[in-house]
C-alpha cells in the first residue's frame, strides 16, 4: 500500500437550489465582517476535537462558522462568496493530513488560510479512531484546552497559513 497520493480531482453532480438558512447565516455574518471558521468534521476523534474547537473559536468577537460542504459543493451560495469575499479564513484541521484543508487550498487563495493542524496542541488520541470512543467530558475538556491555545495564536499572530 503506497502512503502518498499524487494530486487528484472529484467530479461532483451539480445541484439546484440553496440552503435558506445557511444562505441567511452566510449574508449576516458577512455583513458583520466575520472571518469564516471551517473544521474537520468526522467521526474520528481527532477530527472531533477540531470540530469542538472551531465552535468555540467561532464564539470569540470577529469569527463565525462556515458551513465546509455547502462552501465547497454549492458553488452558487452565499457561503461560498463570505469565503471568497473574507480577508482571512480560519482552516481547523484534526491532524496533519489536513483533508479539509488540502480542499480549501484549491478554492481560496492560500495567502488568506490561516490553517491550524489541532494534533500538535494536543497530542492525544493517536491510536484512538472514533470519537465515541472517548468519553464527552475527555472531548470536551481536550477541545476547550485546544481552542485557547488557537485563540491565544490568532491574537498574537502566531499561526503560519501552512
Amino acid at each position: 500500500m503506497n502512503d502518498s497520493t499524487p494530486d487528484f480531482s472529484l467530479k461532483v453532480d451539480g445541484v439546484e437550489g440553496i440552503c435558506p438558512a445557511g444562505e441567511k447565516h452566510a449574508q449576516d455574518r458577512m455583513a458583520e465582517g466575520k472571518i469564516p471558521v471551517f473544521s474537520c468534521e468526522g467521526p474520528c476523534i481527532r477530527g472531533e476535537i477540531a470540530r469542538l474547537a472551531a465552535n468555540i473559536v467561532a464564539k470569540e468577537s470577529g469569527y463565525a462558522r462556515s458551513c465546509y460542504a455547502e462552501t465547497f459543493l454549492v458553488p452558487h451560495s452565499s457561503m461560498k462568496r463570505w469565503l471568497m469575499g473574507a480577508d482571512k479564513v480560519v482552516m481547523i484541521d484534526g491532524c496533519f493530513l489536513k483533508c479539509l484543508g488540502r480542499v480549501l487550498e484549491n478554492i481560496v487563495d492560500e495567502e488568506k488560510i490561516i490553517h491550524i493542524d489541532t494534533l500538535p496542541l494536543h497530542k492525544k488520541f493517536g491510536d484512538v479512531f472514533l470519537y465515541t470512543d472517548v468519553p464527552e467530558a475527555e472531548r470536551t475538556e481536550v477541545a476547550q484546552e485546544v481552542a485557547g491555545k488557537i485563540l491565544t495564536m490568532l491574537k498574537e499572530e502566531r499561526v503560519s497559513a501552512e
